[in-house]
């Protein structure tokens, strides 16, 4: 290929249309199909089809890349119900939450491996070391805290809304708010051992719920 050839090509390539989702869409294909490791500038924009400089008129770096990518996989594996089709349960909430766990974990395959080691992106790029890598994975982990947060926040919402659950539950000690957070932090303690048996969980929520 010559010179001219490649600046027609890469002329061609600048013109295709994408969007800030398209390029987060096929960030998750490569993380499903390919792995963590797979995510990298160039690696999605030839998976868009687009040059990489159309990846940075929407990412400044591929750490800004990576964070938007983690943020948006959890999105799709914790994406609540509308307001319509919401959950009136606690446990069916909690229940729900386990059945993302193991969905999402045989959907997007290391994914969980990577955010319980906080391991986010290995060897990286070629120059990806030293301060960039830090940054990598300091994004990662602050996308990836913000989801959580989330989680528990809708969790929570759904506790206070629960007319199912017996009065005198709650008091200045075993408040919603820190029952919701012993819940979670189980949840969380799953997702890093990998077990996504509710059943004990499950069990407690309704011991101390619903008597």
């Amino acid at each position: 290929m010559n010179i001219v050839q490649f600046e027609r090509r890469s002329c061609q390539m600048n013109t295709v249309i994408t969007s800030r989702e398209a390029i987060l869409n096929a960030s998750r294909h490569l993380v499903k199909t390919e792995g963590w490791q797979a995510v990298s500038i160039r690696q999605v924009a030839a998976s868009c089809g687009v040059s990489v400089g159309s990846i940075y008129n929407y990412f400044d770096s591929k750490s800004d890349l990576t964070a938007a990518t983690v943020e948006s996989i959890w999105h799709d594996i914790f994406h609540f119900p509308g307001q319509e089709a919401g959950f009136t349960c606690f446990s069916d909430c909690v229940g729900w939450i386990f059945d993302r766990l193991r969905e999402g974990g045989e959907e997007y395959p290391g994914f969980f491996t990577v955010h319980s080691t906080m391991g986010f992106l290995g060897d990286g790029e070629k120059g990806g070391k030293g301060e960039e890598e830090k940054a990598r994975k300091e994004n990662a982990k602050q996308r990836m805290m913000q989801s959580w947060e989330h989680i528990q926040k809708e969790l929570g919402a759904v506790l206070a809304n629960d007319q199912k659950v017996r009065p005198g539950v709650f008091n200045d000690i075993l408040t919603p708010q820190k029952f919701t957070e012993i819940i979670f932090s189980l949840i969380i303690s799953a997702l890093i051992r990998h077990n996504y048996d509710d059943s004990a969980v499950l069990e407690l929520v309704r011991r101390t719920l619903y008597g």
